[in-house]
């Protein structure tokens, strides 16, 4: 597989205090299996689908104990440098880019309007190796209150060109890469409770959205929103265990027409 061009959601993890309940909820909701992981790289565990690899588990390192949180990663031919436009253009950079041994190098970054987000150099490990099939990464969204700080970051620090969804009911930027949609960005509304913070939210396809979010109901995952269908495909948030949120998709499973869209 070739390195996922700049700006591309090219991987995502999560930190959980309890590693082995983490593996049981995900492995049963979107049915991963987990490699094996050594000290030395901190127990970092990746997860499959199909024997492809589409994501990670890790226990927190002391002192970053705290609620778990899915982190969504952007590809970048040069950490140093995204870390750097981060800077430049009002972000933060919370982990200054490290190499991973031979795997990569990693920073992870918030940008103004409070998300939180990481960048990936491929090394030997290049990120997804599937994509949009059941039980691998599909899509993700930025939802913040301040869209006009998010969306001149993002347009600042990756190579995108934006279009929005035509609809007065509804703020949405889409970033593309090339030919490809890579992200979205939705304006929170006051159906958001003001506490809630800008965040990153990921998807994860599945063959059947309902089954996945009953699993995840007997397993002690809460259900935040749907399910519901949608000219994209059926989906739900939900909230495991832990305390991390994300979304799961049948993309086969649609209802309306596609939104129409112009440049902005």
């Amino acid at each position: 597989m070739a390195v996922h061009p700049e700006g591309t959601p090219c991987w995502a993890d999560a930190m959980f205090t309890d590693l082995e309940s983490a593996k049981k909820f995900y492995g049963e909701v979107l049915g991963w299996t987990f490699g094996d992981s050594t000290a030395e790289y901190g127990h970092y565990t990746q997860a499959s689908a199909d024997g492809k690899a589409v994501a990670a588990v890790v226990p927190p390192m002391p002192g970053q104990e705290g609620q778990s949180r899915w982190c969504l990663y952007f590809a970048s031919p040069d950490a140093a440098a995204t870390a750097e436009k981060i800077r430049r253009h009002g972000g933060d950079v919370l982990m200054e880019p490290m190499r991973v041994g031979d795997f990569g190098t990693m920073c992870l970054a918030r940008e103004p309007s409070g998300a939180v987000f990481g960048v990936w150099q491929a090394g030997t490990h290049e990120g997804f190796e599937a994509t949009a099939v059941p039980g691998a990464y599909c899509w993700a969204e930025v939802f913040t209150r301040e869209p006009e700080k998010a969306d001149a970051f993002f347009r600042a620090v990756f190579p995108y060109r934006t279009k929005d969804i035509v609809d007065d009911a509804v703020d949405f930027r889409m970033f593309e890469v090339g030919e490809d949609t890579v992200l979205g960005r939705m304006r929170m509304t006051d159906d958001f409770p003001p506490e809630v913070p800008s965040y990153l939210n990921v998807y994860f396809t599945v063959a059947d959205c309902d089954a996945a979010v009953a699993a995840a109901g007997r397993l002690g995952g809460t259900v935040r929103f749907g399910p519901m269908s949608s000219p994209f495909g059926r989906f739900a948030t939900i909230s495991d265990p832990q305390g991390a949120d994300f979304s799961v998709i049948d993309i086969t499973t649609t209802e309306g027409e596609l939104p129409r869209i112009k440049d902005a």
